[in-house]
């Protein structure tokens, strides 16, 4: 995978996860089709995996916009993964109850993730753009 598209292809992948995951959890596509191909026996089951799905692509998303916003700050893939299996267990201690709070909760966080990062990364952006311009033109005069 190349390096400078990796972020664009987390955010990518994190945001189709995420919408794939929310739309299976919260209407009742994945039921009809489960239900269709006669498996509607794991249809009970369907939460336990589609939840942690959702926060985990929420995390990817949360990683990618870091990786966009030139890394300020420490490294968040830790905590985002902590955060997941939190918010995955909580959801299964309150056995889904406020799952649409949570959920809604956790999505907002990472939107306002991106807002911090787009106010703070800024000048690191910029900056780092200014240093691979620098290189590259010290590399076209080399040759």
């Amino acid at each position: 995978m190349n390096n400078n598209n990796e972020p664009t292809t987390l955010l990518r992948r994190g945001l189709i996860g995420s919408v794939i995951a929310a739309i299976c959890c919260f209407t009742p596509f994945l039921v009809v089709i489960v239900a269709g191909v006669g498996l509607s026996a794991i249809v009970g089951w369907l939460d336990y995996a589609l939840f942690p799905m959702l926060f985990a692509s929420l995390s990817v998303v949360a990683y990618a916009l870091w990786l966009e916003a030139g890394k300020p700050g420490r490294n968040p893939k830790i905590p985002l993964i902590v955060l997941a299996v939190v918010l995955s267990a909580l959801l299964f201690w309150l056995e889904f109850r406020f799952a649409l709070r949570i959920s809604a909760a956790a999505a907002l966080a990472v939107a306002g993730y991106a807002l911090w990062l787009r106010k703070s990364g800024r000048s690191s952006v910029s900056q780092i753009k200014r240093n691979w311009h620098k290189e590259r033109n010290r590399h076209d005069q080399d040759l």
